[in-house]
């Protein structure tokens, strides 16, 4: 079996020398250095050729490129301007790119370099920051610990960072220190920063989703203000059968918004119109998409952006990603406005985002159906009587 497996808490020596052992509860670890060294690509990895299907190499995705400096300069004209490409953005497919965003250059540098500080270490020290059962938080190596088919070509980490602080200016830092060790300190400084800036970003594309759905412009804003983030790390490594493989499959973010810097390998795609197109790799931008989330707080006007990600034959690939979601107590509700000038009214019943996010973690993988299938998850448990 070319899976590699572990049973102690030395999982990189029990893996060479016992390939085919287990863990207690079972769950595969993906250890990319031996299996890049397997003749044929475990089953596990294996998708099927639907998710699978290509289209030119060559064809491209046509979003927008917003530039997001009309709003350091107070230039309503070029703020409006912005929105309304968003607005074309997010009525089509739910995904485009921002420039001129104000993020420090040198902060999105630190933040991939840091990259080696985590995906590098042994894998039993990994091992031993995965996340636990339920939580979205800490490493895992291809999703091995939750399902055992479609496995993701990639590895993760991932930590929670909330909007509002309470004055703290450490709890990146301090999560880093607990899970990896005191001299992961500096990683965690770096991405406590990267996170405050993400943060101050995803504000600024509120308001221009807001501004295009003809709002107050502070209005998702202040709904966003006392949320919380999920930051994640993803480390795709070279693949040999990259061609029976993804890197993430074809699904949409549950979360409201997504904010993702990736490197210059290439990889994401973005489903439109019936093709899978290419994300040109922009040094100087980031990547924006709507999750289910916010296509429920639109009433369905902006889309969930439908997307996948494709590994590489020789090189690795990186890539920042920010997900922005509510507070876990707020009721998903879009405003009634937006509701009164639809013709079938309201799209979907009021939830809470604890619900859909526990859906996720406990009951469902993220898919292109999520959040119809949790639409009726709920309605299903809101009918049942042991549901109280």
């Amino acid at each position: 079996m070319s899976l590699i497996m572990a049973s102690s808490a030395d999982a990189a020596t029990t893996s060479l020398l016992n390939p085919a052992s287990e863990e207690p509860n079972g769950a595969l670890i993906f250890y990319s250095d031996l299996l890049r060294k397997q003749p044929k690509m475990p089953d596990e990895f294996v998708w099927p050729s639907g998710d699978l299907v290509r289209t030119s190499q060559h064809e491209e995705l046509n979003e927008p490129v917003v530039d997001l400096s009309g709003f350091t300069r107070g230039d309503e004209a070029t703020i409006v301007s912005a929105a309304e490409l968003v607005k074309m953005a997010c009525v089509k497919h739910g995904f485009f790119q921002v420039t001129n965003h104000g993020v420090d250059p040198e902060l999105i540098r630190a933040a991939h370099d840091e990259f080696d500080s985590i995906f590098k270490l042994p894998i039993d020290q990994k091992l031993s920051a995965r996340r636990k059962p339920g939580s979205a938080c800490g490493y895992s190596g291809a999703h091995a610990d939750r399902y055992s088919s479609k496995l993701p070509w990639k590895e993760m980490f991932s930590f929670q960072y909330h909007h509002k602080n309470d004055g703290s200016d450490s709890e990146i830092v301090d999560y880093f220190k607990s899970v990896l060790g005191e001299k992961f300190e500096n990683t965690g400084r770096v991405y406590q920063k990267y996170c405050e800036a993400m943060k101050e970003l995803s504000f600024i594309i509120m308001e221009l989703l807001a501004i295009g759905l003809g709002m107050d412009r502070l209005y998702y804003r202040k709904f966003f203000e006392d949320g919380s983030s999920l930051m994640r790390c993803n480390y795709y490594p070279p693949c040999h059968s990259s061609s029976l493989t993804l890197g993430t499959g074809p699904h949409t973010d549950p979360i409201s918004l997504t904010i993702l810097h990736q490197d210059q390998v290439g990889g994401l795609e973005v489903l439109s119109e019936g093709k899978w197109l290419a994300v040109r790799p922009r040094p100087d931008a980031f990547v924006v998409n709507i999750g289910d989330t916010f296509m429920a707080l639109s009433n369905g006007r902006y889309k969930s952006c439908l997307h996948r990600a494709l590994v590489h034959t020789e090189k690795e690939r990186r890539s920042l990603v920010y997900f922005v979601s509510p507070r876990g107590d707020k009721t998903v509700r879009a405003p009634e406005n937006l509701m009164e000038t639809e013709i079938e009214g309201r799209k979907y019943p009021d939830f809470k985002w604890s619900d859909l996010f526990d859906f996720t973690q406990k009951h469902y993988r993220a898919d292109v159906d999520t959040l119809e299938s949790f639409i009726l998850w709920l309605r299903s448990s809101q009918q049942s009587p042991n549901s109280a």
